[in-house]
């Protein structure tokens, strides 16, 4: 019988965490519920959970500092839960390393359907470094870069690179069509569908992060078009 998948609830109102632990129960995950960020910090260690989610009106250490520590140390996915629905509070999660954000009140259904999303993106292990010929399904390779989509894998300079799931699709789709230049709308529609139509600042925060991973080849590069988008662009 395969091993429940495991999900910390970080949320201080317990009626609303003990609500998302029975949806996550229901759908056979395992859950535990914490009410303030530093019980978060020690418990996650000692949980070793497969996603977190993660109010950010927490007493004490708020949501966006248990993020933050947390990316210091794991690349469990976060799922940021918040009644703030302004796009500074999204972009600023998605800095600190989150994977999504939901606004309360949000439809049960709709978080379990994100949870599984994002859960179904981690599951590949990382992978180790390789060469084009130890390489499967879905991958696109120049000089020092293999970007596999099947695996979530990110080979750089001949390492692994530990990249959230948001951001290597985002490579992925730009490696995969070189040259050619996608507008922000066009990224949001096909890396993240409706969730965040009219936030374009979210592709701006993931190509920032990218480029902090992968720094600019002499044979490529993730380029900005100014005033259209990016593309990623190989030298000739």
């Amino acid at each position: 019988m395969a091993e429940k998948q495991k999900i910390l609830i970080v949320d201080d109102d317990a009626n609303i965490a003990e609500l998302i632990s029975l949806y996550l129960i229901k759908e056979c995950y395992e859950t535990r519920i914490v009410g303030d960020g530093e019980e978060a910090l020690r418990v996650f260690l000692s949980f070793k959970p497969n996603l977190v989610l993660l109010d950010l009106m927490l007493p004490g250490m708020d949501g966006y500092q248990v993020c933050r520590e947390l990316r210091m140390i794991s690349q469990t996915p976060i799922i940021m839960l918040s009644a703030k629905g302004e796009i500074f509070d999204k972009v600023l999660g998605l800095e600190l390393g989150a994977d999504d954000y939901m606004m309360k009140p949000f439809d049960s259904k709709e978080l379990v359907a994100r949870v599984k999303a994002v859960l179904r993106r981690c599951q590949a292990a990382p992978a180790a470094p390789a060469s084009s010929t130890d390489q499967q399904g879905e991958y696109v390779e120049y000089p020092d870069l293999i970007v596999n989509l099947t695996n979530y894998s990110v080979i750089y300079m001949g390492h692994s690179i530990e990249m959230p799931p948001k951001e290597l699709e985002l490579l992925y789709f730009l490696a995969a069509s070189p040259n050619q230049v996608f507008t922000r709308e066009q990224l949001l529609d096909h890396i993240w569908g409706y969730e965040y139509i009219g936030d374009t600042r979210t592709v701006d925060v993931h190509i920032k992060r990218l480029r902090e991973k992968i720094k600019d080849h002499k044979s490529w590069s993730i380029s900005t078009v100014w005033g259209i988008g990016y593309k990623f662009e190989v030298k000739r």
